[in-house]
């Protein structure tokens, strides 16, 4: 009996010649907005680093997220806060992107 075809595999090569897979990202894009947690995580790294010599990347983040879980809804308002900003900022930033990109399209 004969084996059966193995699927194929799409290697790296293979990927980036294009047949196929996503489009490149674009360069001039804006970029997306922080989450609440990213803001708490940017203001806490150094302090946990700090108060743990030593710790290893992977538990900075796993102690940055108990430190987060912790947090009463009154602490993390701040970072709501700025994590509203910022996605505000985002949408913005897309919206006049989005309508520069049209205008290329329709002068072209």
């Amino acid at each position: 009996m004969p084996k059966a075809d193995k699927p194929v595999r799409k290697t790296k090569a293979t990927r980036e010649t294009g047949t196929g897979g996503r489009k490149k990202k674009d360069p001039n894009a804006p970029k997306r907005g922080l989450s609440a947690y990213m803001f708490f995580a940017n203001d806490n790294r150094d302090k946990v680093r700090e108060e743990n010599p030593g710790i290893t990347f992977g538990q900075v983040g796993k102690m940055l997220g108990e430190k987060w879980k912790a947090l009463s809804d009154k602490d993390r308002k701040p970072y709501e806060d700025k994590a509203a900003t910022d996605k505000k900022r985002y949408e913005d930033e897309k919206a006049a992107y989005q309508a520069a990109g049209d205008d290329e399209e329709e002068s072209s």
